[in-house]
């Protein structure tokens, strides 16, 4: 046994040992100032919080919450990251996305941080025929490409490849994926592609070119369509076991076909969430690999991209904040590229600067916050270790239902993964309405005098098959509402806050309700008297104390004003008060039916 020498730092050793139990007592105390009696595990539940997929997090982990093994970096089951030395050298590939042909900002990504391409070539990109001129310059040698041309693959590919030969690019130097997914083309267009050129290519890469990968498996349209982490987990599984068993049946042996799959998946603002995902979708990968008997051969290749679904068009500089939360996590889970959307991604094509603060994100976080210097820096978390394994059985759970009922290409046609996909988005969206899963600068904190940002129009997306949602969606159609309202009558729609007593009693709920209005695109007026507002309806502002004392005397004072409706922001039932606003309200309904009444169309 090694003795340590006494350094005098010894961590808590004055103190003496607590349990679980002790701890859950106090918070059980605590709770019973709130009104709540509970005891033991019940108190400790009564902080946990109910996340999408059935899974809960708790307010303590420790070393009872037992996870798997996750094992050693770059080794099965790849927990821990699909490569021995992880991303400590060189950082993640940095990859930029680009959907126009813009040879100039593909140079300047390149010569700015950028290490790969992402190139949406056809609908939704730049024409096929524009690949090679927009490519003009690069270093094929040196910058990987992964294309996305959904129905033109066959097309971007051959283009490609006779690039690498006219460039004198040698086979075994040429990287990056030709991103063929007819399944992920269908989820996202509705149209079935012929897998055949798909299995050529993939046959082709294998003898000819070592570093490309000819299949992508993009989980991005099911988590654009609403789905959860791990409905995105089990979708991903289902098509690439999909497609293994395409490429076993054209010829190529179970370790072939598993180096011919790159894998993409969103990375969101809710870190742990995040970093759980990447690690289980290794987990769930090498499973698969396993039983298909190459268990050292199932180091799952991962693309992160930051969520499309997180931007917001309003207050879009908050969007640089959110990909910086989430190139983070991507980062720290482990994924072998990332791609940091550009802020302005919603509202057409990114400018210089969108895309410079994009590739600079990723600089950042690998050069200046040292996020490349360890490798798997979650691993050992309890938390992080118990959600992975929480959320690989949820992914697990998802990708067996797809199983049963057909596979991933089944279940796209019948219409079941739509179906399953919008009640997870149902659900989310009741929680947005209410603002339970608040969006800054949109349902919270809105600013209703920012001047729009503007963009020259992308391309538009491919469309046809699942949709594509964003959390801001219901809350822009206010907006929207207002903004015409605006354009229409040089005014938007406005409500007075009628504050009664003094501001230490006012203050919070006048804050309340202006937050709420304003994300409906209703300005709240607070200064001067009801006649002087310009507004036909009220909101009533203060303590419960006051409003015992005057609310019904407002009301009515409002009224003879000519306050055609009376809000009140709490819940107390008064004379000539008609709704109420309160935290956990159904705030987009509110919203809408006082827009309706404003006669704002």
């Amino acid at each position: 046994m090694t003795v340590l020498p006494d350094d005098g730092l010894e961590l808590a050793g004055e103190f003496p040992d607590v349990t679980h139990e002790q701890w859950q007592r106090l918070v059980a105390g605590v709770l019973r100032k709130a009104g709540k009696d509970v005891e033991g595990a019940e108190a400790e539940e009564a902080l946990s919080t109910t996340l999408e997929d059935g899974l809960r997090t708790r307010p303590l982990y420790t070393a009872r919450d037992e996870a798997p093994d996750p094992g050693l970096p770059g080794l099965a089951p790849f927990v821990r990251g699909s490569r021995p030395e992880g991303n400590t050298v060189g950082g993640w590939d940095v990859r930029q996305r680009h959907t126009a042909a813009d040879n100039a900002a593909v140079l300047a990504d390149l010569e700015n941080g950028v290490t790969s391409l992402w190139l949406v070539v056809g609908e939704g990109g730049l024409p096929p025929a524009a690949l090679e001129p927009t490519l003009d310059g690069v270093l094929l040698d040196l910058a990987p490409v992964a294309l996305d041309a959904g129905a033109d693959t066959e097309t971007a590919a051959a283009t490609l490849l006779r690039l690498y030969e006219e460039r004198g690019v040698a086979s075994e130097a040429a990287r990056g994926t030709l991103g063929a997914d007819p399944l992920g083309h269908e989820a996202r267009t509705g149209q079935a592609l012929d897998p055949a050129p798909a299995t050529a290519l993939a046959l082709r890469c294998a003898t000819s070119y070592p570093g490309l990968r000819a299949l992508t498996v993009d989980a991005l349209p099911y988590h654009e369509a609403g789905g959860s982490a791990g409905q995105e987990l089990g979708a991903s599984l289902a098509t690439g076991v999909a497609y293994l068993r395409q490429l076993t049946e054209a010829g190529l042996d179970v370790e072939q076909a598993l180096g011919q799959l790159e894998f993409r998946y969103a990375a969101t603002a809710d870190q742990f969430l995040t970093i759980a995902k990447l690690r289980a979708a290794r987990r769930l990968w090498a499973r698969v690999a396993e039983v298909s008997g190459a268990p050292a051969a199932g180091a799952q290749h991962q693309h992160a991209v930051t969520s499309p679904v997180m931007m917001t068009r309003r207050d879009p500089w908050v969007n640089m904040l959110r990909t910086t939360i989430a190139a983070l996590a991507a980062g720290t889970g482990g994924a072998d590229a990332v791609t940091v959307l550009p802020f302005d991604e919603a509202l057409g094509l990114p400018d210089a600067f969108a895309r410079r603060i994009a590739r600079n994100t990723s600089t950042v976080l690998i050069e200046e916050s040292h996020m490349a210097r360890v490798i798997d820096p979650a691993s050992g978390s309890w938390y992080v270790e118990r959600l992975t394994d929480e959320l690989a059985h949820a992914g697990w759970e998802f990708f067996r239902s797809v199983e049963r009922d057909g596979g991933q290409a089944a279940v796209l046609r019948s219409g079941r993964l739509a179906d399953d996909l919008a009640a997870t988005w149902r659900t989310r969206g009741a929680k947005l309405a209410a603002r339970r899963e608040p969006i800054t600068g949109v349902s919270e904190f809105p600013n209703l005098a920012e001047p729009p940002v503007h963009r020259a129009p992308a391309p538009a997306p491919r469309s046809g098959g699942l949709p594509r949602v964003r959390r801001d969606e219901a809350f822009e159609a206010l907006r929207a509402r207002s903004d015409a309202h605006l354009a229409a009558t040089g005014s938007r729609p406005r409500i007075f806050l009628a504050t009664i007593g003094p501001a230490a009693a006012h203050t919070a709920r006048a804050a309340f309700a202006a937050n709420l209005f304003q994300a409906g695109g209703i300005e709240a007026v607070t200064t001067g008297t009801f006649e002087e507002s310009g507004a036909a309806e009220a909101c009533l502002c203060s303590s419960d104390a006051l409003y015992a004392e005057q609310a019904e005397q407002t009301a009515a004072a409002l009224r003879s004003a000519g306050a055609t409706h009376v809000f009140l922001a709490g819940r107390g039932e008064y004379a000539g008060v008609d709704s109420r606003i309160f935290a956990g309200a159904d705030a987009v309904g509110v919203l809408s039916t006082t827009l309706d009444r404003m006669g704002v169309s």
